[in-house]
């Protein structure tokens, strides 16, 4: 059950590194003789990360309600068809909204992962199980860039077909093997309106973000979207705090742990996405590597993540999620302000990009899966699928801010002259890294169970 559950977690994972390695052959693929401008390009990326914002939550609710075993197997599949889709897409518009697909499909299957595990665990083991289920990401991406680059050597498109094997494997044998939990069928169907009225908020912030440059900041058309966005955002609390089954349970956030979780999540997703997109577009834009020369640049980083996250299990039991959240931001700070005071444009790999690359891993690694237990382990574990969903629902709004701020700072398109452009957003990702840290202190220790309960043996 553990590895039909990590298979698809890692699926999911993955797409989002060996993606971003691909992001500018693709754009050479559909543009005409190189890069097309960022602005169009990055909803590659972000109609990914907008869908799941849009729908963890109710996949979350969804579970809760009919069962997370059968969520989760029809996100598998969704999400193996819609990667299908992907590498047959005739264009960029096509290759877009098959993303927005795909994340349908992942956002039926992370929060309904992590449930089906607590199922099976006691509650003493839910921060290692938690930290453990966030390290399958930090394990993607470890392999992510390097097998982004050799997959798009053969073309881009391989990028997504390497999902579908997995995926079917996945449905197969989850068929078979995955616990039933049990479902409350009396709780109210998750709020639809709700997750469209995210899906504007965030889509136009995003809209304007990438946009600005090419329309400026103070036309119409910019200041048009950044008011939708308020008036989406306005309207989406308002429902939330009158809809009997709504997107965010704004209770939850009266939970200080899940609170101060949720915003430092935010916050270092901003830089991390920043971070992880710039590093791919300076290797092959600016120092003009491969994409397989890329993937090799940035994998010391990502393979940081999961040695670190499983070393600092200790550190976290006996100092608590705060403190380790802390220090690996400032460590993630400190390696953008390297890379902002040492990249230059004449390639120079070992003394430029590769400590930062390493001293970021160490961060990213103390500092992400850390944030994202400590939301989780502070609510009810009948709340952990709903709970898990809304942290990562943050985390994917905060990818696609990010992604787009990054376009904002660099411009539309990327050349050796952009190196200002550049330190710039790598500053702005390491503001992020210290106010993550100010939260971080601030975050409560869990407090331990004493007495394990008994655990029911999972079905099937």
């Amino acid at each position: 059950m553990v590895i039909v559950v990590v298979a698809a977690v890692f699926m999911t994972n993955l797409d989002l590194w060996i993606v971003n390695v691909a992001l500018p052959t693709i754009g050479t693929d559909f543009g005409s003789g190189g890069l097309p401008r960022l602005s169009s390009l990055s909803w590659v990326l972000n109609g990914y990360g907008v869908g799941l914002a849009a729908l963890l939550v109710v996949a979350g609710r969804l579970g809760d309600r009919v069962g997370h075993r059968r969520v989760f197997l029809g996100g598998v599949l969704v999400f193996t068809i819609s990667s299908g889709l992907c590498a047959l897409a005739p264009n960029l518009a096509v290759l877009v909204v098959a993303r927005v697909l795909q994340s349908a499909g992942a956002a039926a299957q992370l929060p309904t992962s992590l449930a089906l595990l607590m199922a099976v665990f006691p509650p003493q083991r839910r921060t290692v199980v938690a930290r453990g289920w966030s390290a399958v990401g930090a394990l993607a991406a470890a392999a992510g860039p390097v097998i982004g680059g050799l997959l798009v050597l053969a073309s881009w498109r391989w990028v997504f077909v390497v999902n579908l094997p997995i995926g079917l494997l996945s449905l197969v044998v989850g068929l078979r093997v995955l616990p039933h939990p049990a479902a409350r069928q009396r709780e109210p169907l998750p709020d639809l309106v709700g997750a469209a009225l995210v899906t504007v908020a965030v889509g136009s912030v995003a809209g304007a973000l990438v946009q600005a440059p090419v329309w400026g900041w103070t036309s119409a058309a910019t200041l048009g979207l950044l008011a939708l966005a308020v008036l989406a955002t306005v309207l989406f609390l308002r429902r939330c705090a009158v809809h009997p089954a709504p997107l965010f349970e704004l209770s939850l956030f009266r939970v200080p742990g899940f609170a101060l979780a949720n915003t430092a999540t935010f916050v270092f997703g901003v830089g991390f996405a920043i971070m992880l997109l710039s590093d791919v577009l300076w290797c092959q834009e600016v120092w003009h590597y491969s994409p397989l020369r890329t993937g090799l640049a940035l994998a010391p980083g990502p393979a940081m993540v999961p040695v670190v996250t499983l070393l600092s299990a200790r550190a976290v039991h006996r100092y608590g999620t705060g403190p380790v959240a802390a220090v690996g931001s400032v460590l993630f700070a400190a390696a953008m302000c390297w890379q902002a005071g040492f990249v230059g444009t004449a390639p120079s790999y070992l003394t430029d990009l590769l400590p930062g690359m390493v001293l970021g891993g160490t961060g990213v690694g103390l500092a992400m899966s850390t944030l994202i237990a400590a939301g989780v382990i502070s609510l009810p574990p009948q709340r952990s699928a709903t709970g898990s969903a809304m942290v990562n629902t943050g985390r994917q709004i905060s990818a696609a801010v990010g992604v787009a701020l990054l376009v904002s700072l660099i411009g539309v398109r990327v050349e050796a002259g952009s190196l200002g452009e550049f330190r710039a957003a790598w500053l702005v990702a390491a503001l992020c890294g210290l106010l993550t840290a100010g939260l971080a202190v601030a975050l409560p220790r869990p407090v331990p169970v004493p007495h394990p309960e008994p655990v029911a043996a999972p079905a099937g």
